[in-house]
């Protein structure tokens, strides 16, 4: 039996009631590593960047194999960029070649410009018109149950190309499953991590680093899923959120 694991973390209490977002994981792992696994998420929750939690949630499932669905991990790309607006004009052509219109690609970047604080989760955009399609203001679509098949060679496979952060580790992994649906165009994301300032586009294609995407310093990150117009929105989000999925290959 497999069991999903998930933490999240805040400062100034409960996500729900108002504290701010410090840090989230997400793992699929055999009993046998669980503790192991949420001792480490609890550290990162106490010693992160963002700050210290006073608020942490583990939540443990069970997942039945004949359940689970495998995915394709994305070839790796890396684009050396060296300020914001090489970044975002690099972001910007990589999203046309995804099919998403100028309109949508303006109007999501406003979207994550104009954010005070940091969402958990991501916004559904329409890939042509720009409306933002998802009602769950600063929540967002919470991407979960998801992680690599093969961890060994899965991280083998990074340190080749010289990519040990954490963050590309499990974005790679998150990118995989939000492209994987039909109906998703394309992924565009920069983290809330204040030292972090790489970013990424996903499409059908690849997974996109784009080297400087925010200010160094910056607490506000965040994500937009473009979308098919016709996209069934509720089912986008039933899968990205309960959807369990284990990604395969080396991209």
């Amino acid at each position: 039996m497999l069991y999903s694991i998930k933490m999240r973390a805040a400062q100034g209490g409960d996500h729900k009631l108002g504290g701010q977002h410090i840090s989230g994981a997400e793992r699929i792992l055999a009993e046998e590593n669980l503790k192991k696994m949420a001792e480490a998420m609890i550290e990162r929750a106490l010693l992160h960047s963002r700050g210290k939690a006073d608020f942490i949630n583990l939540k443990i499932e069970a997942i039945r194999p004949q359940d689970i669905e495998r995915i394709k991990l994305l070839p790796i790309f890396t684009h050396e960029v060296d300020t914001i607006q090489e970044g975002r004009k690099s972001a910007i052509q990589i999203l046309k070649e995804s099919g998403v219109s100028t309109q949508a690609i303006l109007a999501g970047l406003h979207l994550l410009e104009e954010l005070k604080t940091s969402m958990r989760g991501a916004m559904i955009v329409d890939a042509v018109s720009g409306k933002r399609l998802d009602q769950l203001t600063m929540r967002g679509v919470r991407v979960s149950k998801m992680d690599m098949d093969d961890e060994e060679d899965f991280l083998l496979w990074l340190n080749r190309q010289n990519l040990t952060d954490v963050h590309v580790r499990e974005a790679v992994v998150l990118a995989a499953k939000v492209v994987a649906h039909q109906d998703v165009t394309a992924e565009l994301c920069w983290s809330d991590d204040p030292e972090y300032v790489t970013g990424y586009v996903a499409n059908k294609t690849g997974y996109h680093r784009i080297t400087k995407l925010k200010e160094y310093g910056s607490f506000i990150g965040g994500r937009i899923f473009f979308v098919k117009p016709d996209a069934a929105i509720e089912e986008v989000i039933d899968y990205l959120q309960n959807q369990p999925v284990l990604a395969v290959g080396r991209g």
